[in-house]
């Protein structure tokens, strides 16, 4: 049954976008979706974050056990499209400077060059991030927030578009940096990666189990095409009442009893910032862009919100120690804020 969009007074169906064109600037997705699944297995709500991601231009932070993919789903999302790609494994002893770059000074002539660093790529794979000291990301801060960086004393612009991908694992604590929460924000998506299925992972043994597996991953779409399926992602109609229901949300986990959700309450220390606001509309207009529609419908919203506000909710000692889980508490929200 095809869903309609809702409309109110202001709301008129002649400015939503036509599905023709919604059709033929999103051709490149199914492509890209199948050919990230010749090379990962199973990972459908990790590729359909990757491609939010590129059509809104938001970092992800990807999270799970060593050897679910992670670093490999990137590289692979890299090969797919006809863009630069860099990956940096951070490291304690790592340097601002081996991220960003540095003047070099020539002899010869007596002056300074600069010398751009590897975050001067579209994907930049920031593989176990919490590993880096506070200075490198403090110097990554900057490029995933002001989308430049500073050399020198100057201003550089990185590249468009600039997507900071990034690994941690959730089980090893000894030698890591935790992220502190304004770099968390600054993450539009956290993409929790699973363990496979038996059947999952049978198929995975029959393509790794070799020497030297074949990776191939073919290349579906261009940086111009990604530009222009951005431009039709933000007429993508998000109509008044819908855009209440997000800000009734994000409200929701700030004050929770006041949403009615008082068996949540003791479990929330912190609620979600105005950027889970901004975010969960963003990647909603995405969703609905890649079901090839020009409105947004409530079920695009409940699809993105785990992703969009489990690294913004903070939570409490006793969450912890009841093994109540950010994506717990998102659930009772989706279950008990009305739907309009």
């Amino acid at each position: 049954m095809t869903e309609t969009p809702p409309t109110t007074p202001t709301t008129a169906k002649t400015d939503l976008v036509s599905a023709e064109e919604i059709q033929a600037r999103s051709a490149w997705v199914p492509e890209l979706e199948a050919s990230l699944g010749e090379v990962l297995v199973g990972q459908a709500e990790l590729a359909r974050d990757l491609t939010i991601a590129l059509l809104t231009g938001g970092h992800v932070l990807l999270e799970g056990v060593p050897g679910l993919a992670k670093s490999l789903a990137v590289s692979c999302l890299a090969r797919a499209v006809d863009a630069s790609f860099s990956r940096l494994q951070f490291t304690p002893d790592l340097l601002p400077s081996d991220l960003v770059g540095t003047e070099v000074y020539d002899a010869r002539d007596h002056t300074f060059s600069v010398r751009k660093g590897p975050i001067f790529a579209n994907f930049v794979l920031a593989d176990e991030i919490n590993r880096a000291p506070a200075k490198v990301q403090s110097a990554l801060l900057e490029a995933m927030q002001e989308r430049h960086v500073s050399i020198g004393g100057e201003t550089h612009a990185l590249p468009r578009p600039f997507l900071v991908l990034a690994t941690q694992n959730p089980i090893e604590q000894e030698g890591t940096y935790p992220l502190p929460e304004a770099q968390l924000d600054r993450f539009a998506l956290k993409s929790v990666v699973g363990y496979p299925s038996a059947e999952e992972e049978v198929v995975i043994l029959d393509r790794m189990s070799r020497t030297a597996p074949t990776l191939d991953v073919r290349k579906v779409v261009e940086l111009d095409a990604i530009e222009r399926a951005r431009e039709l992602v933000d007429q993508v109609k998000l109509d008044g009442r819908l855009a209440r229901y997000i800000v009734e949300l994000v409200q929701a986990t700030r004050s929770p009893r006041s949403a009615g959700l008082e068996d949540i309450a003791p479990y929330l220390q912190y609620g979600a910032s105005p950027r889970a606001t901004i975010w969960l509309a963003l990647a909603a207009r995405a969703q609905a862009f890649m079901e090839q529609r020009g409105f947004v419908v409530p079920g695009d919203i409940k699809a993105v919100a785990p992703a969009v506000l489990r690294h913004r909710l903070l939570t409490t000692y006793e969450a912890e120690a009841e093994g109540v889980q950010t994506d717990d508490l998102t659930a009772r929200l989706l279950e008990t804020v009305p739907v309009p």
